[in-house]
């Protein structure tokens, strides 16, 4: 009988020891489960806040950096700007702004001891044949930031970003076809040969520093938007590299844009085909221009220009600061042990 007893006992032992073990595991998982929760409510081990340096503003255009700046103006959290070049030592990220360490290397803090985890970023919006003195740059800089679309720092000038039912009216119009403000007017320019050869079957009146008629911030797009097409030419033809000229002159005056710039293609890759005229589209300027009249003089047609403000609107990045901390909103997906050895063939290819 003692035998009996001792089995049931047994059963009973295995019995309670498979309850313990159900009760742990319960209790585990609640332990998990509230961990997580906390944690992504950020009241466990919040991330680490990445600091970045801008070691030079920009030309020289310094911004207020007081406060929680990415925080509290662009929703991007752990994210920590500062222009003051004492803290070198900190900084996970360092930016340099090409202009401003082209004249020479030396100007870059290359004797200084460089922590071993941080980064150094190579900025530009300028395109190849305005950046000068590349070559003297390979083997210095883990991440480039600029206008490319296969930079490690995408910074477009604009983009097109959904929009919510925002009801849009097409300025009244002119009877001049044409505007063009240029402020960097060179004769070696493809645009200004386009220009000129334009300029022979239409009328394109021309502002900004170049001809003595600069047109304020104020007035700049106010003026634009009387005339039916904006002459959005690029200084030079490089692969995405598309400026305000199109974003702010043209889309945002509500000018349709004749551009000329890389090829159709690359321009469709930002915004939608029917939203823009390209110069190459046609065999010659004469046919350009007799294009223009034509669609001026039909309002419907001119109208199909002017569809894509029913499902988007126009961003134009201008504040620095929302480039920056566009850093560490991509941080944590950077390549760690990148090195440019050929800066100068990435920016040229």
């Amino acid at each position: 009988s003692n035998n009996g007893n001792n089995g049931k006992t047994g059963r009973f032992g295995k019995n309670q020891g498979k309850s313990m073990v159900i009760f742990w595991l319960v209790f585990f998982t609640f332990c998990l489960t509230q961990f997580l929760i906390s944690r992504d409510k950020g009241n466990i081990l919040p991330p680490r806040t990445i600091k970045i340096l801008i070691w030079k503003w920009p030309y020289a255009r310094r911004t207020n950096l007081t406060g929680n700046v990415c925080a509290d103006l662009y929703d991007i959290h752990g994210c920590h700007l500062t222009d003051n070049q004492s803290a070198f030592n900190q900084a996970d990220v360092v930016v340099f702004h090409h202009s401003d360490i082209y004249p020479s290397v030396a100007t870059l803090p290359t004797e200084k001891w460089r922590p071993h985890l941080q980064k150094w970023v190579w900025l530009s919006l300028e395109s190849p044949t305005n950046n000068r003195k590349i070559n003297q740059l390979n083997g210095i800089f883990n991440w480039t930031m600029s206008y490319r679309r296969d930079s490690d720092i995408f910074i477009p000038y604009g983009e097109l970003v959904p929009n919510i039912g925002q009801p849009f009216s097409i300025p009244k119009k002119i009877s001049h076809l044409a505007a063009w403000v240029v402020s960097n007017y060179r004769e070696s320019h493809k645009r200004t040969g386009v220009f000129h050869s334009l300029q022979k079957s239409m009328a394109i009146d021309m502002y900004g520093r170049a001809n003595g008629k600069p047109l304020s911030k104020d007035s700049l797009l106010q003026t634009i938007s009387k005339y039916p097409f904006y002459l959005a030419f690029e200084n030079s033809i490089h692969q995405d590299y598309i400026t305000e000229k199109l974003w702010r002159n043209s889309f945002m005056a509500g000018s349709v844009p004749v551009v000329l710039g890389p090829p159709r293609t690359n321009y469709e890759v930002f915004v939608p085909a029917g939203s823009f005229i390209h110069v190459q589209d046609f065999p010659s300027t004469k046919e350009l221009a007799e294009y223009l009249r034509a669609v001026a003089n039909n309002e419907t047609h001119y109208r199909q220009y002017f569809e894509w403000k029913k499902q988007f609107t126009v961003k134009v990045y201008k504040d620095w600061r929302e480039r920056f901390c566009q850093i560490c909103k991509k941080y944590k997906t950077l390549p760690q042990r990148k090195i440019y050895h050929n800066l100068e063939e990435w920016i040229n290819s």
